[in-house]
């Protein structure tokens, strides 16, 4: 099984902690899948600063190819993250620094590289959309994470929805049951063959047109939530592929095989994602930094409502 994660790289800045930590939805992705026995890569834009040096930097010593990325001379992204409780929760950042300056366009050696890959996921934080139908017509399976924008932003997701063999969407815990299925209907009905919405510590849903199944949380006393969706989507994507793989009849044509490997595929996500919730960070590799130069780093952006005492 081979994925490559397409869009995002961030470096997360954690002021009480003067460190960061690589992360970024598409680079999470493609690191969760290497650690779990997938053959993986990463292609986006890189600044040319610390933060990017960092994240590059990790990749190589995780061997996780990054062969195909640009690099810009420009701030690499950062997000300034808290901990409530062990909830990540990002109160500025740069606004995607190079990634949005730069955005990402595939070229012909890009897409002949893509073409090797079994999916290739990528998110609503990666500034690829614009790209989406490129990438579709590789005919390489994409996998979306829409977050929570499918429920704020609904037009631009349907829009996309179309082109994605897989949609992750995130759910807050106070959705009730009887809502869930009619996002996935909807998800399904523009066009996206397998829906993944995973509900907080509700647990997770699956959708695939016809059946309809749940997955329970794997509870831990979380250290730090940063990544776990992203664990989830690599994890579900590593297992679903190679079931797929391993028997690509049984995966087609028989029910018992295709329910027994979705159902592993959701039981190891949320194995996966819950001992992600005990990491600092989205898998750890924290470097130590100078906190004051990214408070005042001249490209930061405070969330509305946030008080700047940091």
């Amino acid at each position: 099984m081979r994925l490559i994660g397409i869009g995002d790289n961030v470096c997360d800045v954690y002021f009480h902690l003067a460190e960061m930590f690589p992360g970024g939805q598409a680079l999470n992705v493609a690191v969760f899948a290497k650690t779990l026995g997938a053959e993986s890569a990463y292609m986006g834009v890189f600044g040319d600063d610390e933060a990017a040096e960092h994240n590059q930097k990790t990749l190589a010593e995780l061997e996780v190819d990054c062969s195909h990325c640009r690099r810009e001379h420009a701030a690499n992204a950062f997000a300034c993250v808290t901990l409530v409780n062990g909830e990540r929760v990002f109160f500025a950042s740069n606004l995607g620094g190079a990634s949005k300056k730069y955005p990402l366009l595939l070229n012909d050696d890009d897409i002949a590289y893509i073409r090797q890959f079994s999916v290739a996921h990528t998110s609503n934080n990666s500034f690829f959309d614009g790209q989406i139908p490129v990438l579709y017509e590789t005919g390489v399976p994409i996998s979306y994470d829409f977050s929570d924008q499918w429920i704020n932003d609904r037009e631009w997701a349907e829009g996309l929805a179309k082109f994605c063999t897989f949609g992750f969407m995130s759910l807050p815990d106070q959705v009730a049951k009887d809502e869930i299925l009619p996002c996935c209907e909807k998800m399904h009905a523009c066009g996206c063959k397998y829906i993944v919405a995973t509900n907080g510590s509700r647990g997770a849903y699956f959708y695939d047109g016809r059946n309809f199944w749940f997955q329970q949380s794997h509870l831990v006393p979380a250290i730090d939530t940063l990544g776990a969706g992203d664990s989830y989507a690599a994890s579900f994507l590593v297992h679903f592929y190679n079931s797929t793989e391993s028997d690509p009849e049984a995966m087609a044509n028989d029910p018992l095989y295709y329910e027994t490997a979705v159902k592993k595929g959701l039981e190891a996500a949320a194995e996966c994602s819950s001992r992600v919730c005990l990491n600092t960070g989205a898998f750890n590799h924290g470097k130590k930094i100078i906190p004051e130069e990214y408070l005042n780093h001249k490209e930061l952006v405070w969330r509305k409502g946030v008080k700047r005492n940091r």
